[in-house]
């Protein structure tokens, strides 16, 4: 099987590249790397293209012969979603629209769609059956994107699988692989450059939340966990399973407090922690409820909160500058 994989050279789909290589998949990298890093594709194919430039892409899929979508080109900062809507809807909704548009007049029906937990809003344990209402643009775009996809599916036969991540964390570190954010905002890479002193600490945001010790629950699942999902997605629509929506977590909530106490625990490194306001919009608890991706795909996690810290805590180690350092992974 050939697969278009969208956005593979970011963290996520770098890792999905990957993955699939690995189980003899053909793959393609689409990416135009505004926010994704070359080195992190390998001996890849990679066509720096935008994913609402419809020409360009119909080229692609005339060039080469592609059996299935695999779609991660997306913008995801919830802050900068608010403060440039346009941005993201231009690149995440147009840019899905297109991708499909093209699939579907390369004779190409089955697409695998990288959503997010953000379509659930301040909702405090998810299903896939749960009503949709996300509080920011980003959330918004990815509800958009699975309602399009329900009614190319409807209309004109697209099978899809919706992957909705929840906290997605860790590394490949035998792949080099790892995440480079710029800036960084998520929580365990934050902690690892606390770690290995390339910030002055880690910043809690809130600590009055209605949890056990006043901090925000999350859910937190490895990228490589992550990565597996999406071979098993589309092995699941070859085999002719039904298209939807799927969570991707662990299952599991810990609180901010409880993922610092694991990072000391398992790194042996101890940190600065400053306590400071909760952010807007935060909801106190948000655990997938998994259930749906067990029965289905056959998927779980195979990976638990201390192998995410200590992955990512061995790539940030072995690359100070992130992808900047220009060692290509011998992939």
């Amino acid at each position: 099987m050939r697969v278009l994989v969208a956005g593979g050279a970011g963290y996520i789909g770098s890792h999905v590249v990957a993955d699939l290589k690995e189980h003899g998949f053909g793959v393609v990298v689409l990416d135009n790397l505004s926010t994704g890093h070359q080195w992190a594709v390998g001996r890849v194919p990679i066509h720096g293209v935008r994913t609402n430039d419809y020409p360009m892409v119909k080229a692609l899929f005339r060039n080469y012969k592609f059996d299935a979508v695999v779609d991660l080109a997306s913008y995801s900062q919830v802050g900068e979603s608010a403060s440039d809507p346009m941005k993201y809807y231009q690149n995440n909704v147009e840019g899905a629209r297109t991708l499909m548009d093209a699939a579907l007049s390369s004779g190409v029906d089955t697409y695998i769609y990288s959503s997010s937990a953000a379509v659930y809003g301040n909702q405090m344990s998810a299903r896939e059956v749960d009503r949709l209402d996300p509080i920011n643009p980003y959330g918004r775009t990815k509800r958009q994107v699975e309602e399009m996809l329900e009614d190319y599916h409807a209309a004109y036969g697209l099978k899809y699988i919706a992957l909705r991540y929840f906290n997605a964390a860790g590394a490949w570190p035998e792949k080099s692989l790892g995440e480079d954010h710029q800036p960084e905002t998520h929580l365990i890479p934050k902690i690892v450059d606390a770690m290995l002193g390339r910030s002055d600490g880690v910043k809690v945001f809130g600590t009055n939340y209605k949890t056990l010790d006043g901090t925000c629950i999350r859910d937190y699942v490895h990228v490589r966990d992550i990565a597996a999902a999406h071979r098993m997605a589309l092995q699941y629509l070859q085999d002719g399973g039904k298209s939807g929506p799927i969570n991707l977590g662990s299952g599991k909530g810990y609180s901010v407090l409880e993922v610092i106490k694991a990072a000391k625990f398992v790194v042996d490194r101890d940190f600065p922690v400053e306590y400071v306001d909760r952010r807007p919009g935060d909801p106190d608890v948000l655990v997938a409820n998994i259930e749906k991706a067990k029965e289905t795909l056959g998927w779980r996690p195979e990976r638990n909160l201390s192998h995410m810290i200590w992955d990512a805590y061995q790539w940030h180690r072995d690359h100070p500058d992130g992808y900047g350092d220009k060692r290509r992974p011998g992939r």
